[in-house]
C-alpha cells in the first residue's frame, strides 16, 4: 500500500470520533433536559455535571481532529 494512502486513511478514521463527539454532545443535553423536566427542582444541581460531560465530549473531538492532523502533517 502506498504510504500517502495510508496516511489518508488513518486520518479518516480517526475523524470517525469528531461525529461520535457530535452524538455524545446530543445524548447528553437530551438526557438533562428529559431529567430537567421529570424533577425541574434537581436540574440545577446537575448542570455542573451536564458541563463537565460537554467538555469531556468535546475533548474527545479536538483530540480525534488532533490525531488526524498528526497524520496527515506530522508523519
Amino acid at each position: 500500500m502506498d504510504p500517502i494512502a495510508a496516511k489518508y486513511i488513518g486520518a479518516g478514521i480517526a475523524c470517525i470520533g469528531m461525529g461520535g463527539a457530535g452524538v455524545g454532545v446530543g445524548t447528553i443535553f437530551g438526557h438533562y433536559l428529559a431529567a430537567a423536566i421529570r424533577n425541574p427542582s434537581a436540574a440545577d444541581g446537575q448542570f455542573p455535571r451536564l458541563i463537565f460531560g460537554f467538555a469531556v465530549t468535546e475533548a474527545l473531538a479536538i483530540f480525534s481532529l488532533l490525531i488526524a492532523l498528526l497524520l496527515l502533517y506530522a508523519v
